[in-house]
């Protein structure tokens, strides 16, 4: 089946942002009066990842806080592998950000006294992270970034549309992006700067809190015309996913039990302490690994909220709240059950700190990117913080360069209809299976047979692609590291290095 491909050449130096996520969205409005073009689905404002993060936004934002404290507990919870010089950046730069935010009008949690109200997430030293009426931060924030993105004269929408395969100039650089509408219809953008914001890749695992869309689309684009890849096997997990069910997996954040909120198993019986040190506030991947060992034994777990939250439940954590009453749960008087499941991705595109890739005329920022500020494991609540530093960054850094015209050579349009329920089905329990919490060079090895064996059906659709990569580097690290867990290989190396990844390169 053919469809028809229009095509559209965007003003000289004007960008074009793929997603309206946190980070897409901030760098369009820092881009003013660049003129700026964001390419979404209608969706988007309920697609994007940002909206459903319930924690907040870390910073050092009180007077016993300091961006040098935030940076240590940034670098050691990335567990070898964080950049310092990038954590200074995102720890001294935070702070005027999160205070830009409440500029334009984000309601963030104040006590009596005006003062932000900070709460502690795992593996922070102190109590630093914003909070928007409770657990709903990244929905209040991402709706204000709409509201401001509406308004704003320098930014068009092109909503309606998603981002299947990037366009080449015949040179090594991007030249803008092919996009398809629900109906099939293709639209060719030419731009001169090309902006990937698309975020995470949970929807490639049949376990996710992240939106089903979200399936790394914009790292197998990428990948497929040369964009270095960095860190792509190290994928968080979620401690305290909602299990009930759901698809996605509804998120009981972090903060319960930064409040005192403690993890139970069917027996009854409190057991992080048996895995670690620091029990409920244990940094993410051992906490996930824990109750993912306490599931294989047979012992349900649990979040008990009864005494820590009680009846301030509904106030204090209206999201999470409504999650468990629709699910049939009163966290007010009874247990929650939860599991891991595929919450944030540190791997994806290499950039800079101003949001290069290693391909001339394509930058990429929030999710997708790789800055070297997350390493191995990410820190709580970071991940806002990284969207709007490092997409401020990169909109400074695009507004003060030089922008050379170009044009394209080359559109390929993907295997859009291949990716059927059937197989998209099959990669995703594929992928929760072979490339979870736990991993070992057996399953892997099947993973990227069965992988192989899809691409080969359908073609090089992006999902595959993306999910092909996350395999080969999860199986070429023989250690465990971060969110990246080898049964095989369970001791830490004692030199912690990135991963680099080509396409080509495995092949």
């Amino acid at each position: 089946m053919s469809f028809p491909l229009d095509t559209k050449r965007l003003p000289p130096g004007a960008v074009l942002v793929v997603g309206a996520g946190l980070a897409g969205l901030y760098l369009a409005l820092k881009l003013a009066p660049r003129p700026v073009f964001v390419l979404t689905s209608r969706r988007s404002t309920i697609g994007a990842a940002s909206a459903w993060a319930q924690g907040g936004i870390a910073a050092a934002l009180s007077p016993d806080d300091s961006p040098e404290s935030h940076a240590a507990d940034t670098i050691a919870a990335g567990d070898g592998l964080v950049d310092p010089a990038i954590a200074k950046i995102l720890s001294e730069e935070g702070p005027a950000r999160v205070h830009d935010l409440a500029e334009m009008g984000v309601p963030f949690d104040r006590d009596d006294q005006g003062r932000l109200y900070l709460s502690l997430e795992a593996a922070h030293s102190m109590p630093r992270v914003a909070r928007v009426k409770g657990d709903t931060a990244g929905r209040e924030i991402i709706n204000i970034m709409v509201k401001k993105a509406q308004s704003s004269e320098h930014i068009t929408g092109l909503i309606g549309w998603r981002a299947e395969s990037l366009l080449t100039d015949g040179y090594g650089g991007i030249a803008g992006a092919l996009a398809r509408r629900d109906d099939g219809a293709l639209l060719g953008i030419e731009a001169d700067i090309t902006v990937m914001a698309t975020g995470g890749i949970g929807g490639l695992f049949s376990v996710t809190t992240n939106p089903r869309t979200a399936r790394g689309d914009a790292l197998g684009m990428a990948a497929v015309v040369g964009a270095k890849m960095r860190d792509m096997e190290f994928v968080q997990f979620h401690p305290t996913a909602i299990d009930v069910g759901r698809d996605p997996a509804p998120l009981a954040t972090e903060a319960l039990r930064g409040e005192g909120a403690t993890l139970t198993n069917s027996d009854g019986v409190r057991f992080m302490h048996r895995y670690h040190e620091q029990g409920e506030l244990a940094p993410r991947d051992d906490v996930a690994r824990a109750i993912f060992a306490e599931i294989q034994a047979g012992r349900q777990p649990f979040l008990d909220c009864r005494e820590a939250i009680g009846e301030h439940f509904d106030t204090e954590f209206p999201t999470v709240f409504e999650s468990c009453m629709r699910a049939g749960i009163d966290p007010r008087t009874q247990l929650i059950p939860v599991s891991p499941a595929v919450h944030y991705h540190m791997g994806g595109l290499a950039t800079n700190s101003v949001g290069q890739t290693n391909l001339d005329g394509l930058f990429a920022v929030g999710e997708c990117s790789v800055t070297g500020v997350h390493g191995a494991n990410r820190l709580a609540s970071n991940s806002l913080l990284e969207a709007i530093v490092f997409g401020g960054r990169a909109a400074a850094h695009i507004n003060n360069m030089e922008i050379a015209p170009k044009r394209a050579t080359t559109i390929r349009s993907q295997p859009w209809l291949s990716m059927a329920k059937g197989v998209s089905e099959g990669l995703r329990r594929a992928m929760t299976d072979k490339c979870g919490v736990r991993r070992n060079a057996k399953d892997l090895n099947e993973l990227i047979s069965y992988i192989d064996s899809l691409i080969n059906q359908v073609g090089r659709a992006n999902p595959l692609v993306t999910s092909r990569i996350i395999a080969s580097a999860a199986l070429a690290r023989e250690e465990s590291r971060g969110g990246h867990f080898r049964d095989d290989f369970p001791d830490t190396k004692e030199q912690a290095r990135s991963s680099y990844l080509t396409y080509d390169f495995l092949y």
